[in-house]
């Protein structure tokens, strides 16, 4: 294999902008980035790459305060952005420099709709252009700098090989019938653009706190609110200080000392260096106003009953098409639909907003399904 041309790097505002200008040229670009989330407490853009058919590019979003060159070509519907699993790109590229994408192709969603089992980009590369990548690098803090020539050459293979992968992929779905489909979902996964997740207190987002008496979620509200503290303290990811299931643990066992500690599933080390701090948040906690647990309010039977039909359908119709379930009807649409109970195909387009194959192919079977609440024979 003929060895590539190095990556051009873009550390400086004139060379941002020449990129810019450059990228401009053609109608279709890759495009993916890195971020450091295994690594810091709070995590951050590290690396944006670009390919075009002639070359390929890495900017330093650390260097940059801003990078609004970079939206007229994000923001310009007439470039197409091809990506591979997009949603994650989206949602940094939003949160740190407020960029917005428009007009974008996700190779991992359409091979999705088409039906691919294993759509990891190294998985699809290998099955559709013969191509061998080596992920050792996915897992490394991009924040590093310099970046080794491995991970220079990591990165940049990333989107290298992106723009072949769409034109096949585009031909596939074109000839089973997909094509119109898979233009629904990226515009559905554009017009999300990086919207992030509600925002839910710490405690509420552990695993296993429903077998907690409300005490023991008071304890367990301490014990997350400290380790935010020190995970912050100390630049690392939550986890990093003390996973959920370990905390889940202490405030079930509420431990008093050192040696009652020893008995639970930590490690020496977060013993010894965490030890009195966890005890003083059990302390807190066991002190502290008792929490309010979130209150669920149990939805009207007809709502429940259409779910519940739409869940059926949704099921029975990704089987056929050897599809996972969200390719034919995302969960949000669907909830949308059995809480507002369309009747028309107009109404139906309001809560399937840019999506007229899906409306075409089985908006006739759900309002069937959602009037009847029976799964059509």
């Amino acid at each position: 294999m003929t060895a590539l041309p190095a990556p051009e790097w873009i550390a400086t505002p004139a060379a941002l902008a020449k990129l810019t200008t450059e990228l401009a040229r053609y109608p279709r670009i890759a495009v993916d980035t890195e971020s450091n989330s295994l690594h810091a407490y709070r995590e951050q853009l590290c690396l944006i790459q670009f390919s075009t058919p002639e070359k390929d590019y890495l900017v330093d979003p650390l260097v940059f305060d801003v990078l609004s060159p970079l939206s007229v070509i994000f923001n310009n519907p007439e470039h197409e952005k091809v990506f591979h699993a997009a949603e994650y790109d989206l949602i940094c590229l939003k949160r740190d420099f407020g960029l917005n994408v428009t007009h974008l192709f996700d190779t991992m969603q359409a091979a999705r709709i088409l039906g691919y089992k294993r759509v990891g980009l190294d998985s699809m590369l290998a099955e559709k252009l013969g191509i061998k990548l080596d992920k050792k690098y996915q897992k490394a803090d991009w924040a590093e700098r310099p970046l080794s020539k491995d991970m220079l050459s990591y990165a940049r293979l990333d989107t290298h090989h992106l723009l072949d992968l769409r034109v096949c992929l585009e031909n596939e779905l074109k000839l089973r019938g997909r094509w119109e489909l898979a233009q629904e979902e990226f515009t559905r996964l554009a017009h999300g653009n990086g919207s992030g997740r509600v925002e839910i207190p710490a405690w509420q987002r552990v695993k296993g706190i429903q077998k907690l008496t409300d005490r023991q979620l008071t304890i367990l509200q301490e014990l997350c609110a400290w380790r935010e503290s020190k995970a912050q303290q100390m630049n690392r990811p939550v986890f990093r200080v003390i996973d959920d299931k370990r905390l889940v643990e202490l405030a079930l066992a509420a431990p008093e000392t050192q040696d009652e500690m020893d008995a639970l599933d930590l490690t020496a080390k977060q013993i010894y260096v965490y030890g009195n701090d966890i005890l003083q948040a059990i302390s807190r906690g066991k002190r502290a106003i008792l929490v309010k647990r979130p209150q669920y309010v149990r939805p009207k039977q007809a709502y429940i009953d259409r779910y519940t039909i739409l869940s059926e359908w949704r099921k029975s119709t990704c089987q056929k098409m050897g599809v996972e379930s969200d390719v034919i009807l995302p969960k949000g649409w669907m909830h949308a639909i059995a809480d507002t109970n369309p009747k028309t195909i107009e109404e139906l387009a309001e809560l399937m907003p840019n999506s007229p194959w899906r409306l075409k192919e089985f908006g006739g079977e759900i309002l069937q399904i959602v009037r009847t609440k029976k799964f059509p024979a």
